[in-house]
C-alpha cells in the first residue's frame, strides 16, 4: 500500500538508489569528499567552538510520548573503590540507560523505513531484535566532519521563534540563505534554526514537543537540489507536528532517510550559534558532528561542534 499524495510523487524526485552503489550506505555522506572537507576548515578564522548538544539529563526532552525512548537514566556502580587495596589509587565507574534518539542525535538511514523498504531498496526486515540494523546502521558512518551552515530561519524572519503551526519551505530556506550571505554547496550540512529548542531551555519540554514548527513536505526536493550531505534542527520531530497532510505521518523522515539516503538530526541546541553568527554576520563553519558508532543502532547521541 504506498503512501497517499502527494508523497509518491516527491520521493520519485528524491530517490537516490543506485546512485552510489547498490551496496551503499552512507548515501548523500558520500558528497562530503576531501575537497569538501579541505574548504570547510578553511572558513576557521577565529577558532571559536560553539557546543550544539543539549546536556544529557534524566529530565530531558523527551515526555514518554514515544514508547522505549527514555531519557538518560544514569547510575554509579562504584565510588571511589580501591580495587587493589587500601591507600591504592581508587576509582569511579557509572553506567547510563537511554534512548539513542533521546537528545541530540542523528538518525540513521535504517531508522525509518516505508513500504517495507529502507535507503537502497534494502528490505526493512533486515533489522532484527538481536542484531539491530544489518544495513544503513549508524556504525557505518566513521567520520561526519564538513562545512557547516546555519539557515536562520527565525531570525531571518526577525523572530525569537517560529510559531508553532509554521511548515518551513523552501522559500523560507532561500530567505535565510539569503539573509546570512551564504549559498549552500554540495556536502554542506544544514542547520535549519526554527527557536523552538527555546520552549525546551524555558523548562516546558511538552509546549517544545507539541505543537512544533519544522521542515514541510516540500523541502526534501530543496535539500536533493543543493546536494546537501545532512540536515539538523532544533526541534524534538524535525518535521513538522502535526502533520501537513492528514494521515501521513512523518513524510519527511520517509523522503529524507528512505528515498534520498540523507541523515537527519533533532534536537540541536542552536541558540548560542544563531548569536554568534548574528554578531559575526558569517553564517558558514566547520562542522564536527561525528555519531558515535553503535553497531547496528538506527540512530545515535551526537555532541555536534562548530568551529567559527
Amino acid at each position: 500500500m504506498s503512501l497517499p499524495d502527494p508523497f509518491p510523487a516527491i520521493a520519485k524526485r528524491v530517490n537516490n538508489w543506485g546512485r552510489w552503489g547498490e551496496d551503499d550506505e552512507l548515501g548523500t555522506l558520500n558528497l562530503i569528499t576531501d575537497e569538501v572537507v579541505r574548504e570547510a576548515a578553511a572558513t576557521v578564522r577565529t577558532g571559536e567552538r560553539v557546543p550544539l548538544a543539549l546536556p544529557l539529563r534524566a529530565d530531558g526532552v523527551q515526555t514518554g510520548v514515544i514508547p522505549g525512548r527514555v531519557n538518560p537514566l544514569h547510575a554509579m556502580v562504584q565510588i571511589n573503590q580501591e580495587l587493589f587495596g587500601p591507600g591504592t589509587v581508587a576509582t569511579s565507574d557509572d553506567v547510563v540507560t537511554l534512548g539513542l534518539q533521546a537528545a541530540t542525535h542523528w538518525d540513521a538511514l535504517s531508522h525509518v523505513s516505508h513500504s517495507g523498504r529502507l535507503y537502497n531498496g534494502r528490505p526493512a526486515d533486515s533489522i532484527t531484535p538481536h542484531g539491530g540494523a544489518a544495513f544503513g546502521g549508524v556504525d557505518k558512518v566513521r567520520h561526519l566532519v564538513s562545512r557547516g551552515v546555519l539557515l536562520d530561519v527565525a531570525r531571518a524572519k526577525g523572530v525569537d521563534r517560529l510559531p508553532g503551526d509554521h511548515a518551513v519551505t523552501p522559500e523560507d530556506l532561500d530567505e535565510a540563505a539569503e539573509f546570512g550571505g551564504v549559498t549552500v554547496r554540495a556536502g554542506d550540512v544544514v542547520l535549519v534554526r526554527t527557536g523552538q529548542m527555546r520552549r525546551y531551555l524555558e523548562g516546558d519540554r511538552h509546549a517544545y514537543a507539541f505543537p512544533s514548527p519544522g521542515l514541510s513536505l516540500r523541502t526534501p526536493e530543496w535539500f536533493h537540489a543543493h546536494d546537501v550531505a545532512a540536515v539538523a534542527n532544533d526541534t524534538l520531530t524535525f518535521e513538522i507536528f502535526p502533520p501537513e497532510v492528514e494521515g501521513l505521518w512523518l513524510p519527511v523522515h520517509a523522503l529524507d532517510l528512505v528515498e534520498m539516503g540523507m541523515p537527519q538530526g533533532q534536537n540541536w541546541n542552536l541558540e548560542t550559534l544563531s548569536t554568534a553568527c548574528a554578531q559575526r554576520r558569517r553564517y558558514a563553519f566547520l562542522l564536527s558532528a561525528t555519531p558515535e558508532p553503535f553497531v547496528g543502532a538506527t540512530g545515535t547521541p551526537v555532541a555536534p561542534v562548530a568551529v567559527l
